[in-house]
Formats: structure tokens, C-alpha cells, sequence
């Protein structure tokens, strides 16, 4: 990277009410540090952070598809990434946004640096499963994770458009959706990619409804699929790299892709290619717990397909949920569970992300 020097504030920055400059929010990050609650700490050591000599931060990965691990983002990236946010979604300077999820990871950072950058009016709340409980002011902007919209479809009012990551919004949350005032965009991204580089609004209006299912690139980003139709990203502002995926997707331009599942999880039953996620798609209108599709060996099918979900078991349900899947028609014969498992509880990673390997081998421990 060429010399750096420390990131300037947008003039219309504002955080919790409050113009600063570099000096005074150096003094609202060390009063954050010493006295905040857990959240306002992790903001106030970012802000230190960020608003030192160093050209790069490092960041936790969230750990959902793999071991959790640090990776260095130089800040340069970081602000051409809140710039082409602030494009994309036509929120420049002096936007409100509402920060409600941790600032220890991507996702958090990103929220403060689009405000630090593009002179957004920023508060802070507890970034809890309900955030926009207690509050009555209308925000311009938001980003959550989908168990926050969840909690939240009775006051989505307060937020003009929210983005929302950190994992698939479900179908039934976005049936619950349409027809809200709210603009929502699911986003989809890494901490690879310094956040989100693409994203697709999952409660259009009729006439979008046909294009919706496909993400659409961020500006200065150009996609394409190696020979196993994973995505591959050209994000030169963002990264250093070509960024190669093990998400599969279908291509449909350069800048669009609809996301059909994780590479790792594919599952070749019978000489037949399953994809979970599409299937987990078609199971979500029939089952209400948590769940996950995925595959044990076979000595006939090489891998076979199926379900398990997190809940007690039940004999009654169980019966119930086989007559419901043999006669779902949008699964094809081959998309159909052999077998089901009941756990209580998931394995997941610190953030909430279902850690899927480890909660098939606890279930296959338990069945043995």
C-alpha cells in the first residue's frame, strides 16, 4: 500500500447527537473504553483504531464456513467500500443511521466507517435481538441480521431502508415483509470483501418482483464463475485479489448472480448434485423450527440426503413432517429427506451462525 495517513472526518459526521472532529471523538472512544457497556467499548476501541497511523485494522471473521480467523483490511479499502455503499443506496451526507449490531466484526466496523466517511448522523443502541424496541425516531438507514428483522416487523416504520446480512433471510420472513414501507435489501459479502458487495431488495414492488432474485454488484465490481460455477469477484478497490468463492451461483451479467448454495455443502447422492440451501428454501414453508439439509455416507448413494432439526423429538410430529414432505411438490423425488434427526440444540459459532459440520457429527454421535 502507498503512505498513509489518518482517515479525516466528514464535516456533517455526527455520533449520538454529536459533532466531533478527531480530537473529541478521540475522547468520546477513551470515555466509551472506560466506562461504556460492552457495546460502547467495542466502538470506542475501533474508533481508536481507526483513527490511528496504522493503514490497515484487523478483523474477525465470523467463523460460519470455516475455522474463525483474523485478517488484516487496509482502511483505504474500507472507505471506497462506504463510498460505493453511499452510491448504491443513494445515502450520502448527512443520512440518519441507526448502528445496532457489534462493532467487533465486519458488518459493525463497516456501519461506522459509511458515517465516519460519508457524513452520516450515527446513534448507537445495544445491538440486541430487538433493537428498535424503545426507540421513536425514524432512521434514513440501518443494517441487522435477519433474527433482528424478525424482532422487529412492528416497528420497521422507524427505518426508511435496512440491510440486512450475516446469513440468508428465510422465505417466511420475507413473505412477512412484503408490502412494508421499509425498503429491505438482503446483502451478500465477506469479511473478505470489507462487507457487502452486492445485494437484492427482498420486497420490491410488482413490477421488480421478476429481477428480485438475483443480487445486484455494488459499484466497480465485476463478477464471474470458475469451472464449478462458484463466484468469482474482481473488487480491485476492495481487495488486492481476485476474490474466488465457494458459493455457487447462476450468472446471469456481470454485475448479477442468483445464489444457489455453498460449494462445500453440495451433495452428490446417487450421481445426483443437491443443493441444501435451495432445498432448505422449499422446506421453510413446511417447517417452523430451526433446521439445516445434509448428508451421511451410503453404501448405496454414496451420500444420503437428510434433515435435521432443532427441536425434542417428537414421534406424532415426525410422522407428520414425512406425509408433509412426500407430498410438498416443489421437492423433486431426489430433494426428499431419507432420514430425519431431532436435536435440542445447535452448534453454533459466537455470533449465531449454525456451525453445520459439527452439529451433523454431534448428531451422528448420538445416533450411533
Amino acid at each position: 500500500m502507498s503512505t498513509f495517513s489518518i482517515p479525516e472526518i466528514h464535516e456533517k459526521f455526527a455520533i449520538n447527537k454529536r459533532a466531533v472532529d478527531t480530537e473529541s471523538l478521540k475522547r468520546i472512544s477513551y470515555n466509551f473504553i472506560k466506562s461504556g457497556e460492552v457495546y460502547e467499548q467495542e466502538v470506542g476501541h475501533f474508533l481508536l483504531d481507526w483513527l490511528n497511523e496504522k493503514d490497515h485494522i484487523i478483523v474477525k471473521t465470523s467463523g460460519s464456513t470455516g475455522k474463525p480467523k483474523k485478517i488484516k483490511v487496509y482502511k483505504e479499502y474500507m472507505i471506497n467500500s462506504a463510498k460505493a455503499t453511499g452510491k448504491f443506496f443513494n445515502a450520502e451526507e448527512e443520512t440518519t443511521a441507526l448502528l445496532c449490531l457489534p462493532a467487533n466484526y465486519i458488518a459493525g466496523k463497516m456501519m461506522l466507517v459509511r458515517a465516519l466517511v460519508l457524513g452520516w448522523k450515527i446513534d448507537l443502541v445495544p445491538p440486541k435481538t430487538n433493537p428498535l424496541d424503545n426507540l421513536f425516531k425514524q432512521y434514513d438507514f440501518c443494517a441487522m441480521v435477519p433474527l433482528q428483522l424478525d424482532n422487529s416487523l412492528n416497528r420497521l416504520h422507524l427505518i426508511k431502508k435496512l440491510i440486512v446480512g450475516g446469513g440468508p433471510v428465510s422465505e417466511n420472513l420475507k413473505q412477512l415483509v412484503q408490502g412494508v414501507k421499509t425498503k429491505i435489501f438482503e446483502t451478500y459479502g465477506m469479511t473478505e470483501t470489507v462487507s457487502h458487495i452486492a445485494a437484492r431488495r427482498i420486497n420490491p414492488k410488482k413490477k421488480d418482483k421478476k429481477d428480485a432474485t438475483f443480487f445486484k454488484a455494488l459499484p466497480n465490481i465485476t463478477l464471474g464463475v470458475d469451472n464449478r460455477s462458484c463466484l468469482v469477484i474482481k473488487a480491485p478497490q476492495l481487495n488486492d485479489e481476485i476474490i474466488i468463492t465457494n458459493d455457487v451461483v447462476e450468472l446471469k451479467t456481470y454485475k448479477k448472480f442468483r445464489w444457489k448454495g455453498r460449494y462445500d455443502n453440495v451433495i452428490n447422492s446417487g450421481g445426483v448434485k443437491l443443493y441444501p440451501e435451495e432445498i432448505e428454501t422449499k422446506l421453510q414453508l413446511l417447517i417452523s423450527h430451526r433446521f439445516f439439509i445434509t448428508s451421511i455416507p451410503d453404501d448405496l448413494l454414496g451420500d444420503k440426503l437428510v434433515l435435521i432439526i432443532e427441536r425434542d423429538y417428537n414421534h406424532v410430529f415426525k410422522l407428520a413432517l414425512r406425509e408433509g414432505l412426500n407430498s410438498l411438490q416443489i421437492l423433486t423425488k431426489y430433494e426428499i429427506p431419507k432420514e430425519i434427526f431431532f436435536l435440542p440444540q445447535f452448534i453454533e459459532t459466537e455470533n449465531g451462525k449454525v456451525q453445520r459440520s459439527k452439529t451433523l457429527e454431534l448428531v451422528q454421535g448420538l445416533n450411533l
